[in-house]
């Protein structure tokens, strides 16, 4: 490693798509400065290959002014990545907004001030789209103004966090240049040992925790094409505005279909269970929305906004420009759950206990 190699910021490294691009990163040759919280709790990443020779790790706070001015030094490229995903909390300003919006703002002033050349911002579909339509194939050039801080939070720190970085560029006119990437449902392999929300939907399928099958679509993309699409943005001279970063659409039903087809209903007996279960209709759909007001708030304004909804969207741009290839559907879903076997968050038949072992 010498002085001369491209050093690259990643905020958040321990999260779920972080660590992967931090990974990603190593693998390709640069060096990585990974912001953390508590670098003690951090000994994943220091297992990565090549970490030794490539990786430091900094710490910094979102909401603490001036917190990444230390970690920026030097720096060539920045990954934003840090940001609370969750769908219910206690205070949707204090929990979700506050660190999407201002937690990006002091990642962009001290990228300012450090002369950076590009920075990346992990955004989301929640960006684009509040709610599914039918009728509107979701591009780039979409905006979600539905989401507010009492219907689908989350969604509404993701504008936030976006919409100010925006603005952050327009008003600032710094010499980086901004990429956001948005990604829909993001499901994979973890590097981490903690379940996180997306891995969740999966988690919940196969230990039986919705009533039945219902009428949820998603749009999907791997976490690894996810990372990878963020090391594309950083790397390609030609990358400019946002990047719909999705392989693909399926359905509760579709995906309850796959794992049983793979033998996954005879492992998960609830999953089997669930499979006979059909609420995928329009009677269902209204038992559903019924129940979604007894859920934790975040959980039923999702469900009432999702219900039915089938996704449509254009991935022409992150292909075209950045030259992605997304991996297919059923891959990762089966990886997934073998994932998250091996973590120990789902307990197959006969099973005593979960085992959670390290990466």
């Amino acid at each position: 490693m010498t002085a001369d190699d491209p050093l690259v910021l990643v905020t958040g490294a321990t999260g779920f798509v972080a660590s992967q691009l931090v990974r990603e990163l190593l693998q390709q040759g640069y060096r990585v400065r990974g912001t953390v919280r508590d670098p003690a709790k951090a000994d994943v990443l220091w297992k990565l290959p090549r970490a030794a020779e490539r990786l430091e790790l900094a710490t910094a706070d979102l909401l603490a002014p001036g917190s990444f001015d230390a970690a920026m030094a030097d720096v060539t490229l920045v990954a934003h990545t840090a940001s609370p995903y969750t769908l219910t909390v206690a205070d949707a300003q204090r929990d979700l907004v506050e660190p999407a919006e201002q937690g990006t703002l002091n990642v962009l002033a001290a990228a300012k001030n450090a002369g950076v050349r590009r920075v990346v911002l992990t955004s989301s579909v929640a960006a684009i789209s509040d709610e599914p339509d039918p009728k509107v194939k979701l591009t780039e050039k979409h905006w979600n103004t539905k989401s507010s801080l009492t219907r689908n939070p989350y969604y509404f720190s993701k504008v936030r966090g976006e919409r100010a970085a925006w603005e952050f560029m327009e008003r600032e006119k710094p010499r980086f240049s901004l990429i956001a990437v948005n990604p829909f449902l993001v499901l994979g392999p973890s590097l981490i040992p903690g379940l996180n929300s997306s891995n969740a939907v999966i988690a919940n399928i196969l230990n039986g925790k919705y009533p039945g099958i219902i009428d949820l679509t998603w749009g999907i993309v791997d976490v690894r094409d996810v990372a990878l699409a963020h090391l594309l943005a950083l790397t390609t001279p030609r990358a400019r505005g946002r990047y719909l970063c999705a392989a693909g659409v399926m359905s509760m039903r579709e995906v309850v279909g796959k794992l049983s087809a793979r033998g996954y209903g005879e492992r998960f007996p609830k999953l089997g269970k669930t499979a006979k279960r059909g609420l995928d209709h329009a009677l269902g759909n209204v038992v559903v929305k019924l129940g979604s007001w007894f859920q934790p708030r975040g959980v039923g304004s999702y469900l009432r906004t999702h219900l039915g909804r089938r996704p449509r969207f254009d991935n022409s741009k992150i292909k075209s420009e950045l030259g992605l290839t997304f991996r297919g559907l059923e891959q990762t879903l089966v990886d997934t759950v073998e994932d998250l076997i091996r973590w120990g968050h789902v307990v197959e038949a006969g099973s005593l206990a979960p085992s959670r072992r390290p990466a």
